[in-house]
């Protein structure tokens, strides 16, 4: 299947991009026609390719109950990230975003819940060594690793699925830092460094077809450890041939960081 990846361009020296207002984004969208394949069934790796599909029923109902999600979905991630990876210790800080597509209506309605239309990684190397150090609390650690588990909770098929990039398919001149800003209502902005990426022909591209409630993907935004996979470029993308009946895309994704102890 063959789809738009939006990359960045090189116009700005330093991106910019916020969580809500993207009229006052400073990210130069250069989409590049890409082969999107369909992972579903091709044994991909969190430790290889830096991304799984993982079968996982939660307790929760309504992912939109923050408490709920707080109270149990919190730890269902902790639990099932530490089963995946073997960590020693695994924490899940907020009670996760809440994703529409455009096609819904709700894109927009909350904090931070619009899709994410150009490829990025989330955390830069400088990011993912601040957070690493102060979630550790001063105990030592051999490995840090920062992983997203997106679900998609919606029925299938997805309109805007995510597409996630083969983390040996990338060179490190194509990553861009940039600042990702947060500007939820009511509230000051604040920043970290993220990555936006730059088109390279090596990409590899793939999804996950028709996700269930009852499946989720694991994908790593950083880890210190050099021989496994490092992060991943991801972006929600339109999925050619998609029904016009099809309901609008719903996700939700949360955010683990995993310790391995001295």
């Amino acid at each position: 299947m063959e789809a738009l990846i939006a990359y960045s361009g090189r116009r700005f020296a330093r991106p910019r991009y916020y969580a809500n207002a993207h009229e006052r984004d400073e990210v130069d969208i250069a989409p590049v026609a890409m082969t999107i394949t369909d992972a579903r069934g091709a044994g991909t790796h969190v430790d290889r390719e830096g991304f799984q599909l993982v079968r996982h029923a939660s307790a929760v109902d309504d992912f939109a109950d923050r408490e709920a999600v707080l109270a149990v979905h919190r730890r269902e991630i902790e639990e099932l990230v530490q089963a995946q990876t073997g960590a020693d210790f695994v924490h899940v800080g907020s009670p996760g975003l809440l994703r529409f597509s455009e096609r819904s209506g709700k894109a927009g309605s909350l904090d931070n819940s619009m899709p994410a239309r150009f490829a990025h990684i989330d955390i830069s190397d400088r990011t993912a060594l601040g957070f690493g150090q102060a979630g550790a609390k001063d105990r030592p650690y051999t490995r840090c690793a920062h992983y997203n588990v997106w679900r998609a909770i919606s029925p299938p098929p997805q309109d805007v699925p995510l597409a996630l990039c083969d983390a040996r398919t990338i060179a490190g001149s194509e990553l861009i830092a940039a600042d990702a800003v947060f500007d939820a209502p009511g509230r000051p902005e604040w920043s970290f460094e993220g990555l936006v990426v730059a088109h390279g022909a090596a990409h590899r591209w793939m999804y996950f077809s028709a996700m269930t409630r009852d499946e989720v993907v694991l994908f790593k935004t950083h880890d210190t450890d050099a021989q496994r996979a490092r992060h991943v470029p991801h972006v929600a993308f339109d999925l050619p041939g998609c029904p016009e009946d099809a309901a609008p895309r719903v996700s939700i994704e949360m955010r683990a960081t995993a310790w391995w102890w001295c």
